[in-house]
This record gives structure tokens, C-alpha cells and sequence, in this order.
């Protein structure tokens, strides 16, 4: 059984676009979880995008808890697997909210994707994510123009992208990312899920690439499985998360002894935002 897994708070008409998109893939999930974190509207909006779609697949809709700190990201993902395979799901499919899956998508990871209770360490699938640009009012939501998206959707090019097809070992675990990832729910229990201290943005999901390298894991691209991400306003760097960033690659650097997103971090510290304290630990300074 294949499941998709999707975590949401807010971006409604996201949700809906990439049901649509399920809904016309080549192959529908068996089953779709969403969790839906401090949002009790995201259930009603999952299922009615489902009965408009037609021929729905289940749908189960997991509640979870605000946390203090943000949104608590690694938890809910631990918590779409565990609702996932209790109703028996063997492949996971792990689908970023903002994302639109391609035709294609579910077909090409469910065809690279072998269960093997046997297998000793992990293997994580990826694949290629194009940008889509705003939304135009006037033409309705994404999922009325889901014959566009390849034509729009823009494809960052320090990205790895294989052909339809084709595959692409990549040894450089943090180059992962957690918008569009797939592995088996064996493979996922036993990497123990990712790790729950990562609460708000950032950080999660370089730290669960590094549980899987140390397992002896492998990340593999996939070509064919593009899904299209519905844009939403960002800041660069995240200056609206700079607590959680700092917090997050402490975390990390606790857990594997460096420091992740060095990138933002610096450009935290010239808006005068985060610095590194006397021995050399990430502090917010604002």
C-alpha cells in the first residue's frame, strides 16, 4: 500500500491544489494522510477536496497540538508515518503541502520502491521540485490549470533533476530535502523518524539525512517524479524565524558536532540578528 503523507497548517488552497493533483496522477495513493497541526478546519478542507476530486482514496486526518515553539514539523511527520502504517502502508510518500505531485510522480517512486524487511540500512528516494509562480486570481486555484504546471514551473539549477527514467546516487546527504522524499515505512521505522527537538523552521530535515548516512543509508534521485511548488512569500534569510533557525542548528550541532545552515546564520549575523557567543555557539542577539 502506497501513502501519501502530508503535514498542513494554513495554506488551504495549497492542500486542495495538490489533492487535485493526486486525483489526476497516472496512480492515486491507496491512502492519504494529513496532519493537520493547530488547524482543525484542515480535515473538512482534505476531505471535500477528495469528494470533488471523485473516486477518493481514504483519507485519514491526524490532529496535532500547537507547540510553544512553532510548528512542530518533525513530530508530525513521526506522526503521518505511524497513522500511515497502523492502516497499512508499506511505502511512503512524503509530500510537502505547498507541493503539486505530477502525473508521473507516484508512479516513478512506487516503481523504485522495494520493500525489504531483510535490507539493513535505509534507502531515501528524491526527486526534482519546480517553482510555480504566483497564483492569478483570475484563472482560479492550481488545480483548475494543472495541464500548465510543466510549462510554468520553474527548475532551480543547482538541483540534481535525472531524466524520466533515470537515477542519480547522491553522496552528499545535505543535499536532502523534506518538500517531495520517499522510502519505505521499514526503512522509515528504522531510522526512528525524525527527531522531535527540531521544533519551527529549519534543521529537521538535514539532521534525518544524517540518521540515515549513519545507518549506512543512501539518498537516490529519481527522474519522472517532478512535483510543482505553489508559491508563498519567503524572506532570505528566514528573518522571520530566527529563533527557531538558531535553536534548530544548536540542536543539530549538539547532536553531530558542526554547525548547519552556515549560510543563513552568517546572514543573520550582518543584519545584526544572530552571532556566534565565545565558544563558538550560535546566540539570537536582537
Amino acid at each position: 500500500m502506497l501513502a501519501v503523507l502530508t503535514l498542513a497548517h494554513g495554506r488551504h488552497d495549497h492542500l486542495r491544489a495538490q489533492v487535485a493533483g493526486l486525483a489526476a496522477g497516472v496512480r492515486r495513493p491507496d491512502l492519504h494522510v494529513v496532519v493537520a497541526m493547530d488547524d482543525p478546519a484542515v480535515a473538512q478542507v482534505a476531505h471535500r477536496a477528495w469528494r470533488a476530486a471523485g473516486d477518493a482514496p481514504p483519507v485519514l486526518v491526524e490532529p496535532l497540538a500547537a507547540d510553544p515553539l512553532g510548528l512542530p514539523l518533525a513530530a508530525a511527520r513521526n506522526a503521518a508515518a505511524r497513522v500511515a502504517t497502523a492502516a497499512g502502508a508499506d511505502r511512503l510518500v512524503f509530500l510537502d503541502v505547498d507541493c503539486i505531485p505530477g502525473p508521473t510522480t507516484l508512479t516513478t517512486y512506487a516503481r523504485h520502491l522495494h520493500p525489504s524487511p531483510s535490507r539493513p540500512s535505509p534507502a531515501v528516494l528524491g526527486a526534482d521540485v519546480a517553482y510555480l509562480p504566483p497564483r492569478q486570481p483570475e484563472c482560479g486555484g492550481w488545480e483548475h490549470q494543472l495541464h500548465r504546471l510543466a510549462e510554468v514551473g520553474v527548475h532551480r539549477p543547482d538541483r540534481v533533476r535525472p531524466a524520466p527514467g533515470e537515477t542519480r546516487a547522491e553522496p552528499d546527504l545535505t543535499r536532502f530535502w523534506s518538500l517531495s522524499f520517499a522510502l519505505t515505512a521499514a526503512d522509515f521505522a528504522r531510522t526512528g523518524g525524525f527527531c522531535p527537538l527540531f521544533v519551527g523552521y529549519g534543521g529537521e530535515d538535514t539532521d534525518f539525512a544524517q540518521v540515515v548516512g549513519s545507518l549506512g543509508g543512501s539518498l537516490t534521485w529519481v527522474g519522472g517524479a517532478t512535483a510543482y511548488h505553489q508559491h508563498h512569500p519567503t524572506r532570505t534569510p528566514p528573518v522571520d524565524h530566527v529563533e527557531a533557525v538558531v535553536r534548530n542548528a544548536g540542536v543539530f550541532a549538539d547532536r553531530w558536532g558542526w554547525w548547519p545552515m552556515l549560510g543563513w546564520l552568517e546572514q543573520l549575523r550582518e543584519r545584526g540578528l544572530a552571532a556566534p557567543d565565545g565558544d563558538g555557539r550560535w546566540q539570537v542577539t536582537r
